[in-house]
């Protein structure tokens, strides 16, 4: 990844943005549309609650998150944690993107832990898209930053 000028990741809370969503949804890196039926299917295959983000779970998420990346070294440009789902603009740092996105969603998941949460949190997996240049990765930070609530 040294081309790189570094890298968005989102994931989701569980169930809240399952395959067929009529806001798309994201399979190997690809962007597809609604499907009724195959969003039916997936909700039946679930084998938790619905987890949504309340506010206060949401500051938490966010620091413990901005606490890992500090500790094991990468950096945060933009950060936004919404009631389902995170998104992450980070720098081009020393770790893969797959340690560094199970760091972080570990923190957070052992913060909300600490804190009373039970059952699951967060989906499987996790979307990425590599930054190249400087045009890319500013419209990821606006994207981000727009998300931010």
């Amino acid at each position: 990844m040294s081309n790189t000028r570094g890298y968005m990741v989102t994931w989701t809370t569980y169930g809240t943005w399952l395959q067929g969503n009529k806001q798309g949804f994201v399979k190997n890196g690809k962007i597809l549309g609604e499907n009724e039926g195959l969003e039916q299917a997936n909700r039946k295959m679930l084998i938790s609650d619905i987890f949504k983000l309340r506010k206060e779970q949401r500051e938490i998420v966010r620091t413990a998150i901005l606490f890992e990346a500090e500790r094991i070294g990468e950096k945060i440009i933009a950060l936004s944690v919404c009631s389902n789902h995170i998104h992450i603009v980070i720098g081009e740092g020393g770790n893969s993107v797959d340690k560094v996105v199970n760091r972080l969603k570990c923190a957070a998941y052992y913060a909300l832990r600490e804190c009373g949460v039970e059952g699951r949190i967060w989906t499987r997996g996790y979307d990425k898209r590599f930054c190249f240049d400087d045009r890319p990765m500013k419209n990821r930070i606006a994207y981000v930053m727009k998300q931010r609530r």
